[in-house]
């Protein structure tokens, strides 16, 4: 993951556009780090047509993300990153995920670029082919972020080690599995992070598919 966009001030943060069913009565801003937290005041039209009353939201701006799954189709395998994540150990789960790889756009770069770069920060991999899988709200109500979720082709051979960028304090390994153990890994459970079983159930539908788009070529 790169440096994230630089923090706007409250007067030049980018707002959402406007819309004849929202009214935003207020915005204060809570929280301006590494990333950013709002407390808004509003109201919206209700399903019976009537406005409702005030309501005060808080909401957390992260902004979009771009994420890829490596996927090598003459091996059939997969590579994945395993790096500790703080949320999960504070949800008393296992705090070292097996994830897609994934990070902020930098500022100007789109998501492609992103994904492209990220494959190579976080395993050393080349993306020689790119196709977007969806792009979806991660966490709606109480989060802007979304994610744009694309499948790379990879030459998996010899994928592994530790990458990531020192100055971020990144950790990441590589790990690369065959589709059928990495499916396995998601039946049990043990893969728990929407991003990635997104991604894997994708591949689980259009495998075949994609194999004769890429290896047909």
């Amino acid at each position: 993951m790169s440096n994230p966009k630089t923090s706007a001030t409250p007067d030049e943060a980018a707002q959402a556009p406007a819309h004849p069913d929202v009214e935003i009565l207020g915005r204060e801003r809570s929280h301006d780090g590494y990333f950013r937290l709002d407390t808004i005041t509003l109201r919206h039209r209700r399903h019976d047509g009537e406005m409702s009353g005030t309501q005060k939201r808080e909401l957390f701006f992260r902004g979009p993300i771009a994420a890829v799954l490596l996927y090598d189709p003459v091996c059939d395998e997969v590579v994945l990153v395993e790096q500790f994540r703080l949320g999960a150990f504070e949800a008393g789960q296992q705090p070292w995920l097996l994830e897609i790889v994934a990070g902020m756009l930098d500022e100007g770069e789109d998501a492609e670029t992103c994904a492209r770069r990220e494959s190579v920060e976080e395993t050393g991999l080349e993306v020689q082919e790119l196709e977007q899988i969806h792009s979806y709200l991660v966490s709606p109500g109480g989060s802007d972020e979304t994610a744009t979720v694309f499948v790379g082709r990879v030459d998996a051979l010899g994928a592994g080690g530790v990458f990531g960028n020192d100055h971020e304090g990144e950790d990441i390994k590589v790990i690369s599995l065959s589709v059928g153990k990495a499916m396995a890994r998601l039946r049990a459970g043990r893969i728990n992070n929407a991003m990635t079983i997104i991604a894997l159930q994708w591949l689980a539908l259009n495998r075949d598919a994609l194999r004769d788009r890429w290896l047909g070529k």
